[in-house]
């Protein structure tokens, strides 16, 4: 297999060639170009839009980059037709949600991380909402539209920021278009019904272009009840959205310029006992425009600048009703944001022990989050900036090992409104609020990491890196100091944080190649000053003198810091076994773990649990059939004040056909249509992870009829 290498910002060409280890004889199978860490050049017309189509079922494996990478495909997408970024990655290994609204707030949580230590991009900006500040709030982001969601863990994310310790979602679309399919127009189609909810899909891109100009459009339009579990309907789990993109692209011999616009908005319910109770729903809406570029010159240092930029205007209310039945806003949130990131990747550089790539980057952003509601609501308003450089290098020694490091460095300045509490968080009596004053906080983040990548026998790829990032604390954590209805928490910052630093060892090995597919991970990470939201076993009102009297139903969480230590495996497997027609029959097989425990002995809280699975399939004939069961353990090693969580065996199954058409005879050139179940055995699913774990129960038993038409 060949690659072509521009240092870390390069393109992986990722294929499994047909290799024969045995009797037997695998297919060629063609993954998707997964683009880890950048771009590749623009494309004039008759060039392929968008990635290779992915055969369905087929475990993509990243066996070339240093970090460790998942892939979600267009098609399988498709497929499962999830209505958040929580739900399409769940199942993965090393990879949970939050589910706190299971199809609508639902954000990824990567080996036990979430929130502020989990980045969300789109086409290389951040995602600019306020899905970090709550897990009740929704990224907003319709997977259906994308054509791919890649998960970055590793010291990769070092070129993202210190915010992506734990990760990197990255979601990948035509947007901005980089491209010109061939004839001129290209498109897709894709539609779904699910029977647990009463769930409707629909989403279209159409990609089309003529000379040095590209434009891209596309649209979706989500809708769910009440979805049903084996307990019976948990209330106030609809969901709505719905939203579309316009953009367009100058494409030049050396490059490509471009600019988008994208709308989204929502309303989706929260479930639970007393939000049920109040009928508490959100509605957000985002208005976003990026930019993108890149320029390759024919002389000079720079083999490539890029440039990413993104601003974005977002919203939400938080409806509830009141004691007499009043409904009302609770509570307003608003999010304005800004970020520029340009980087430069130089010539390769030929030296006496091998070939040495390379880039450089800067980057700059700018948030500014208001809210109000009771007693002027969670945070008082804030502004928080960042700047930073980053560098990569490699170095490619010969025999298949290369080397590479990497190093970061920050400036964040916090501004925002301290409260300062008690130490026991308890009022002295009647009127007792905190002081509130002014305050800015100034840190300066250093990250560096280092790896190695050696080619082994029999197609496999082995990597070890370590990493040390350091992070700094955001501004909720920093000045959170009142009730958060929807949520149902009263949550209290801590202005004096510390920077929080994370020593990371990883190793793992990958085989992409053949008939067998394998990718294995390992890590240990050390936390010093590790941020995290405690329960403090006190409830609230919306006012801080009403704490710990008994007259409130907010859980009272205080933002706190202790030094922690996680460490996990996340293993992927598949094999195919037995030729049918013109593919195979196979088996699969998966397993993770995080255990999470501060120095103390005391278990972190909301840690996903140990999971194991496995399944048979057929890829044959445009035929897609296949079987599994995912185990997911009892959760007992649990945190202060948090209850276990039981086991559950969820049975999946999903058979579809994919028929190649003639586009002058149909006018279409592909249509996929199947049928896919999930939780076939209606099991009572609790997510560990899920602060309302003991309130809401996932959804039941569901058969899913999708349908999507390429042309």
């Amino acid at each position: 297999m060949s690659r072509k290498r521009y240092g870390l910002g390069r393109w992986a060409g990722i294929g499994m060639a047909g290799l024969v280890v045995s009797p037997l004889q695998a297919e060629e199978v063609s993954l998707d170009e997964i683009s880890v860490t950048s771009d590749r050049p623009a494309q004039r017309e008759g060039a392929a839009t968008g990635p290779t189509p992915h055969p369905a079922g087929v475990l993509p494996v990243v066996a070339d980059r240093f970090a460790t990478v998942s892939v979600v495909s267009a098609a399988d997408l498709a497929r499962s037709q999830p209505t958040s970024l929580g739900e399409a990655l769940f199942d993965k290994p090393g990879l949970s949600a939050t589910t706190f609204a299971p199809g609508s707030a639902s954000r990824p949580i990567i080996r036990g991380l979430d929130n502020h230590r989990v980045r969300i991009l789109e086409n290389g900006t951040g995602v600019q909402d306020m899905s970090d500040l709550g897990e009740d709030h929704a990224v907003p982001i319709n997977p259906l539209i994308n054509d791919r969601i890649e998960v970055i863990r590793g010291p990769a994310g070092l070129r993202y920021g210190s915010q992506a310790v734990g990760g990197v979602v990255s979601v990948e679309n035509n947007r901005i278009p980089t491209s010109i399919p061939p004839g001129g127009v290209a498109g897709r189609v894709t539609t779904g019904y699910s029977a647990v909810d009463n769930g409707r899909n629909a989403a279209a891109t159409l990609d089309a272009g003529s000379g040095n100009v590209a434009v891209h459009a596309d649209a979706f339009k989500s809708a769910a009840d009440d979805y049903n579990t084996p307990l019976g309907i948990q209330r106030n789990s609809f969901n709505r959205s719905q939203g579309g993109a316009f953009g367009t692209s100058y494409l030049f011999d050396r490059g490509f310029v471009g600019l988008s616009f994208s709308h989204f908005d929502s309303v989706y319910g929260i479930p639970g006992l007393s939000s049920a109770a109040q009928r508490t729903r959100l509605d957000p809406v985002q208005d976003k425009l990026q930019a993108r570029g890149e320029y390759r010159p024919l002389d000079g240092p720079f083999a490539a600048i890029r440039f990413w930029a993104g601003g974005s205007n977002y919203r939400h209310n938080e409806f509830g009703t009141d004691a007499n039945g009043v409904e009302g806003i609770e509570a307003v949130f608003k999010n304005r944001a800004a970020e520029g990131r340009i980087e430069f990747d130089h010539v390769p550089v030929e030296t006496a022990f091998g070939t040495l790539s390379g880039q450089l980057g800067v980057q700059a952003d700018r948030r500014k989050l208001r809210i109000s509601g009771a007693e002027g609501g969670l945070l008082r308003p804030t502004d928080t900036r960042v700047q930073a450089a980053y560098w990569f290098e490699e170095l490619a020694l010969g025999g298949g090992l290369r080397f590479q490091a990497a190093g970061r460095i920050e400036g964040n300045r916090v501004a925002g409104t301290q409260a300062l509490f008690p130490s026991d968080f308890l009022p002295d009596g009647p009127g007792d609020e905190p002081v509130e004053s002014r305050r800015i906080r100034r840190f300066a983040p250093k990250s560096a990491s280092f790896g190695a990548l050696q080619d082994l026998p029999y197609g496999f790829v082995a990597s070890l890196t370590g990493s040390y990032v350091e992070r700094a604390p955001t501004s909720p954590e920093l000045f959170s100091r009142g009730p958060h209805e929807a949520s149902a928490t009263f949550e209290i910052g801590d202005p004096n944080l510390k920077l929080e630093r994370a020593r990371t060892v990883e190793v793992a090995i990958r085989r992409v190649e053949g008939p067998f597919r394998f990718d294995a991970t390992g890590y240990v990470t050390r936390y010093t000053g590790f941020v995290y939201k405690r329960l403090t076993g006190f409830t609230c009102g919306d006012t801080f003198d009403s704490c710990g009297l008994g007259g409130g139903d907010l859980r009272q969480v205080a933002y706190s810091q202790a030094g922690a230590t996680f460490a996990g495996a996340e293993i992927a497997s598949q094999i195919d076994l037995v030729p049918v027609g013109d593919g195979f029959a196979g088996i699969s097989a998966q397993y993770d773990f995080v255990r999470a425990q501060f120095d103390d002995g005391r278990f972190v809280p909301r840690i996903p649990p140990h999971r194991v699975g496995g399944g048979v399939f057929l890829r044959a004939d445009g035929w897609f059939a296949q079987v599994s069961l995912l185990h997911a353990f009892a959760q007992t090693q649990t945190g202060v004040l948090e209850t276990p969580t039981p086991g559950y065996n969820d049975l999946k199954a999903e058979i579809a056909y994919n028929r190649p058409l003639d586009p002058a005879v149909h006018g279409l050139s592909e249509v996929t249509l199947g049928l896919r179940g999930t939780n076939l055995l209606d099991d009572v699913i609790r997510n560990a992870a899920s602060f309302r774990k003991d309130e809401v129960v996932l959804p039941g038993r569901n058969v899913r009829l999708f349908l999507t038409a390429r042309f």
